[in-house]
């Protein structure tokens, strides 16, 4: 038997190519913008100052990455978002099964109004004043706290969870583990959690991506520069353009030189910071799109 393939018509034809072009454009769009951080970060900085840089690297070198290892704030700000990013997932991903779980149980007394004060908390919020006198009649101004608590708990992640539990935990499943003594405890943490690899690669990646690249409450909340997330060195880096030399203890050679790195910084600075998230999305890919659109499909 000949293998027939369907004739595509003129207008699918014209379909599929307006579809491609207007990909291809996003693409150089999104795609361009990183090759010139990355072709800036690895050229000099009087080319980059005169404008030689386009999409290759002009007379490669490593000047910027340089002066990001002898840039303390920037280690120091980079250990401190690694802190914030491993505390603060794992503080919202456990606040986010512990919420999400029992509203997705129908036997839960109370689910709908539950449900609904998350909907209205949702939509509606208080402002920035008093979420910044609730934060500090906590005390946790001026504390690592104060970068990742406050939103721990997000409740778009809440109803995320709360349908894939609905739609992979039935409660047929719930009732023969009951039956054989499983209390409820038990019953989230040897069955509910294992099976639900997909949406806590999902919500590990969500919390992680937002809290390194998070930086409103730090500056809101915080007045130590020792406690600063790289975001916010970053932000003193790029929109400030202030860039404290006095504290690196520099030879009046290397003070020259830097001088010449701190355009260099600027670019460089913005890779080392996306290397993480870039390293995190491999891992969690597996399970991210089958969690995602699992956890998306409402009742």
């Amino acid at each position: 038997m000949s293998n027939t393939l369907i004739k595509e018509s003129t207008g699918d034809r014209v379909f599929l190519c307006m579809l491609y072009i207007g990909l291809s454009i996003i693409l150089v769009l999104v795609a361009y913008p990183l090759i010139y951080i990355i072709s800036s970060s690895f050229s000099s900085s009087e080319d980059v100052i005169g404008g030689k840089v386009w999409l290759w690297p002009v007379h490669p070198t490593l000047y910027g990455y340089k002066a990001v290892f002898i840039y303390p704030e920037v280690w120091s700000g980079y250990l401190n978002s690694v802190i914030y990013t491993i505390l603060g997932s794992f503080l919202s991903v456990i606040l986010t099964i512990f919420l999400a779980y029992p509203v997705s149980r129908t036997t839960f007394f109370g689910r709908r109004f539950v449900i609904s004060l998350l909907l209205f908390a949702m939509i509606f919020h208080g402002g920035l004043i008093p979420f910044y006198l609730v934060v500090k009649s906590l005390g946790m101004i001026n504390t690592i706290w104060a970068v990742f608590v406050p939103t721990s708990l997000n409740i778009f992640s809440v109803l995320v969870a709360k349908t894939f539990f609905q739609s992979t935990v039935p409660n047929e499943l719930y009732e023969a583990a009951q039956i054989d003594g499983c209390n409820d405890i038990r019953f989230l943490f040897q069955i509910v959690i294992p099976l639900s690899k997909p949406i806590l690669a999902v919500l590990i990646l969500w919390s992680a991506v937002g809290l390194w690249n998070s930086y409103f409450n730090a500056l809101i909340f915080l007045n130590n520069k020792s406690l600063y997330p790289l975001q916010l060195v970053l932000r003193e880096i790029l929109v400030l353009n202030n860039v404290q030399m006095q504290s690196m203890n520099l030879t009046p050679e290397l003070l020259k030189r830097f001088e010449d790195m701190k355009n260099l910084l600027k670019y460089s600075v913005i890779v080392v910071a996306s290397v993480p998230v870039l390293m995190l999305y491999p891992l969690a890919q597996k399970y991210f799109v089958q969690g995602a659109m699992i956890g998306s499909v409402k009742e």
